[in-house]
């Protein structure tokens, strides 16, 4: 293994020629607040584990909030749909507010194991502590309790992840690096929710298997590609609470890019949020299945879509490398999932189903991939990528919080009998996410 596979340089910034004043007089450069490491390619080896690590993460985090969380739902509160969303909703509000926190100590974090690897390890045991305690908990709100220390910690493990790559990886690797990511996010639900399944007779099982598993693939990657000392990490402030708390924003006037992309990306995820909450409840509903037997259409309607999805994300991801391109792929992203939704929206039947979620997969990696692409490229400062990545997923983690909140007062409405009105549900996703798809293809102007 190369040793820039394993060491990320920590020494203090290099030497810069003294500014002018304005009588000509040298001044002093600003120093950056911290170094970023530097940039150079990664071998296909180091991506590998950097995959596998991701595929992880997705696989722990996914599972349930795709299946498992609404099953034990439906277990202790029959009929009471609607409180998935709460659950879902609180442990994602809850990581919200503590996210630019744990990036801002990400950033600084001094250590053997470097800056991004302690955040991977302790995320992941808080993972495996939620998920357990689901299991066993007696009430939905000791579930939902539960499921906040699993979100915060899955959450913080994966986000450690996707700062390591804006840490490692150069401009010319992130579309496709990005789609690869985006290719497990796709594939993890979909294999974990088949291995869900065969264990669905132990309600423990069925939250432990998927965890356990997933926490081993995450945590091979800092084994095999450790990340480096950081304990001699330059910074040139000293943390306080005006800095903590700067850590919740940007000056989109400064960032206008930056500031773009974050609304499309808050505005396309709300419309994909509004699409896939109630995704278990919305299949029992259209083919008039119990709750326990969609684990088995959603596996298969999934693994149809694993396909189409990767071919979404690596197509995107490279093409959008190769052309000098991104802008253009997450506009068609957002069509394509337009044109999934709507299908699903009038489907009653598996082949339309299959049809509307096969487009809406192919969409999301689509979007996803390239988008984060954007994202890496519009960062106002590589060197705090933990901090500004946080703030990044704030266009997604709110939707997550907001979504499932609003979603149970949407398919309430209209209705007259037992059935609720998804169909409302599915349009309103589809014209937020092609909004959000206008909003980053004509108002980001840095990237082609």
């Amino acid at each position: 293994m190369a040793q820039n596979d394993r060491d990320i340089s920590v020494a203090g910034p290099p030497p810069t020629e003294p500014a002018k004043g304005d009588g000509g007089e040298p001044t002093e450069a600003p120093a950056p607040e911290i170094e970023a490491p530097p940039l150079e390619k990664v071998g296909t080896d180091y991506l590998t584990w950097m995959m596998i690590a991701n595929f992880g993460a997705s696989l722990a985090l996914m599972v349930p909030l795709s299946y498992s969380l609404a099953l034990r739902i439906s277990d202790l509160a029959p009929g009471r749909e609607e409180l998935l969303g709460y659950v879902t909703g609180s442990a994602q509000f809850v990581y919200l507010v503590l996210s630019p926190l744990i990036g801002f100590w990400s950033d600084r974090r001094r250590s053997r194991l470097g800056r991004r690897t302690p955040f991977m390890i302790v995320g992941t045991v808080l993972g495996i502590v939620g998920l357990c305690g689901i299991a066993v908990a007696p009430t939905v709100l000791l579930v939902g309790l539960s499921w906040v220390v699993g979100m915060v910690g899955w959450s913080t493990a994966g986000q450690a992840i996707q700062n390591v790559q804006a840490d490692r990886v150069p401009e010319e690797q992130r579309g496709r690096v990005s789609a690869l990511s985006s290719v497990m996010t796709q594939i993890a639900p979909v294999i974990g929710i088949g291995i869900a399944y065969t264990v669905a007779s132990s309600t423990l099982l069925v939250f432990l298997v998927p965890g356990v598993l997933g926490a081993a693939l995450l945590l091979l990657f800092p084994v095999f590609k450790p990340e480096g000392d950081s304990r001699e990490l330059v910074h040139t402030s000293d943390v306080t609470l005006k800095g903590m708390v700067a850590s919740y924003g940007f000056n989109p006037r400064k960032y206008p890019d930056f500031g773009w992309n974050w609304l499309g990306r808050f505005v396309f995820f709300m419309g994909l949020y509004f699409n896939t909450t109630f995704g278990t409840f919305f299949y029992a509903q259209r083919l008039d299945l119990p709750i326990k037997e969609v684990a088995g259409v959603v596996a298969t309607i999934g693994t149809i879509g694993v396909l189409a999805a990767a071919g979404g994300a690596i197509g995107g991801g490279f093409l959008s490398d190769k052309l000098g391109r991104r802008k253009l792929f997450t506009l068609l992203g957002s069509t394509i999932f337009v044109a999934g939704a709507v299908t699903e929206a009038f489907a009653h039947s598996l082949p339309q189903l299959v049809v509307g979620a096969v487009l809406m997969q192919l969409a999301i990696a689509l979007f996803s991939a390239v988008d984060q692409a954007i994202v890496f490229a519009v960062l106002p400062d590589r060197a705090q990528a933990g901090r500004y990545l946080a703030v990044v997923a704030f266009a997604q983690k709110i939707p997550s919080a907001i979504a499932p909140l609003i979603a149970p007062l949407i398919i309430t409405i209209g209705v007259t009998g037992g059935d609720k009105n998804y169909t409302l549900l599915y349009l309103s996703g589809a014209l937020l996410a092609l909004a959000g798809g206008l909003i980053v293809k004509f108002k980001v102007t840095s990237v082609r």
